[in-house]
């Protein structure tokens, strides 16, 4: 009984979905901050995340006539829920996740990619023209940063002969020397998780000034807001798993590591703001080139010198 409750309170609580959104809002009120700072602005208020949830739940979910109403309405659980799934792999106060196994990397970018795909689907299934092309772009873009995304999340474990990110986590921890390996799969990470994630300059599925909200245009009320918190809880999930594969930095004492998971996961926003804030918006056309004709060979790269110091090991 205690060994259910102990698991309930992992993925409920801490470090589960409760944290996770939690963290989410925090991050979005960080991001929104410094991308405003960095422009010259003020910036919202601390609750302004939390304020805009609550507001979403109070307001009337309308469902267009045309929709399929089915898949309308189970497209933001089924984000959110893969997110929250995925999260529970990641390492976070310990190298060692609430719930790990060997194979568990393939099992989160399986997951990771679920929100992109809702996001598609969401939009063609509103039938309506902005919602449409909003998804047509978002589902462009994702075989765009997919490749070299995956591509740089999985060249770490070649050298760590493991494909549990706890695995991944504990070699490079007894192996720090390595790390250095490993920067340019990084920053290959990074700029693809800018891409997944839809910001600037990957922004085309949005694109606020063309298509109002892309794939979310015809979204209100409780849907909205169960697709907005997929998205800020996808960015914690991104830059943790980041953190957990390329700064494997722990002390083994938990109150220490909480306040270095939090130190590195801040910091890894802050780049994403600061790139964020420096780009202005690319065309699709753009995204597909650069992703494919410098972000895939580079990850391609990155796999054949890591084969090439495992051979060495």
């Amino acid at each position: 009984m205690l060994e259910v409750l102990t698991s309930l309170f992992k993925i409920l609580v801490l470090p589960g979905f409760l944290f996770l959104a939690t963290y989410g809002m925090l991050l979005q009120f960080i991001d929104r901050k410094v991308y405003a700072r960095l422009q010259n602005r003020f910036g919202p208020p601390w609750y302004q995340p939390l304020a805009d949830v609550l507001k979403l739940i109070g307001k009337e979910t309308i469902l267009p006539n045309q929709a399929n109403k089915g898949m309308f309405t189970t497209l933001p659980i089924i984000s959110l829920a893969a997110v929250a799934t995925a999260f529970v792999y990641i390492p976070i106060i310990s190298m060692q996740a609430s719930f790990s196994f060997e194979g568990d990397l393939i099992i989160v970018l399986y997951l990771l990619a679920l929100p992109s795909l809702t996001t598609f689907l969401a939009g063609w299934y509103s039938r309506s023209v902005y919602a449409t092309i909003g998804s047509v772009r978002t589902l462009t873009q994702l075989f765009a940063y997919e490749v070299p995304l995956f591509m740089a999340l999985l060249a770490p474990s070649i050298i760590s002969g493991s494909w549990s990110i706890s695995g991944m986590t504990q070699f490079y921890y007894h192996n720090p020397s390595l790390i250095f390996v490993n920067l340019p799969s990084m920053i290959i990470a990074l700029i693809s998780i800018q891409g997944k994630l839809a910001r600037k300059p990957f922004d085309s599925p949005e694109a606020e000034t063309e298509i109002v909200s892309g794939a979310f245009v015809e979204y209100s009320g409780k849907l909205l807001a169960i697709f907005k918190l997929s998205v800020d809880c996808e960015l914690v999930l991104l830059i943790s798993l980041a953190s957990a594969v390329y700064i494997p930095l722990f002390t083994n004492i938990v109150i220490i590591d909480i306040l270095l998971y939090f130190a590195k996961t801040l910091v890894l926003l802050f780049a994403l703001s600061l790139f964020k804030a420096a780009m202005a918006r690319l065309r699709m056309d753009q995204i597909v080139n650069f992703c494919w004709k410098y972000l895939t060979p580079l990850a391609l790269i990155q796999i054949i010198v890591n084969l090439v110091v495992r051979g060495a090991l």
